[in-house]
């Protein structure tokens, strides 16, 4: 019964900081409030046994992330005004064609995990896996989720490359 009021409650904050990041005007608050959203996050992880994930929590999102996010948010002008032309460079049906693949990619994850139910972490032998939960992440990613997690990789490589095209001025 105290584990449920504590999970509870930590959505409840989880949500709460969700929705105020994405409702704050100043910009830099709204970076803080994802912060907190994540150190909650961590916090759930903790409350259901996943000490390595909610250290990773931390030290990836609410430490890397966020820092990645200010120094985003202090070195972009907010306060100009948005440019009246269109970029005759843009490439709308390009967008449009990667948006569709990439939901086809999604759709293909969604219908290879729903037909092939993931098995358990359980070895050939039928032992099941040794040591902490470091281990069976490891185990369980590299085999049963090796598919999605090459899909995630292409995407974020993908997003990065994105990223740097559109921080170059001249191509």
């Amino acid at each position: 019964m105290g584990e449920a009021i504590v999970f509870y409650g930590l959505s409840a904050f989880i949500l709460g900081f969700a929705v105020l990041v994405i409702s704050t005007r100043n910009t830099v608050h709204s970076v803080l409030f994802l912060v907190a959203s994540f150190l909650f996050v961590a916090m759930l992880y903790v409350l259901l046994g996943a000490e390595f994930l909610a250290v990773i929590q931390v030290l990836v999102y609410a430490g890397g992330i966020v820092v990645l996010y200010l120094f985003v948010v202090m070195l972009v002008n907010l306060k100009r005004a948005p440019e009246t032309h269109q970029d005759p460079r843009r490439q709308t049906r390009l967008g449009v064609a990667v948006a569709g693949a990439v939901l086809a990619e999604f759709l293909a994850i969604i219908v290879y995990s729903s037909t092939n139910p993931s098995a358990p972490a359980v070895l050939a032998a039928g032992e099941v896996i040794e040591g902490g939960n470091v281990e069976q992440v490891g185990w369980l990613l590299y085999t049963n989720y090796l598919i999605p997690f090459e899909l995630a990789s292409i995407l974020l490589l993908v997003a990065m490359v994105g990223a740097i095209v559109l921080a170059q001025r001249e191509l």
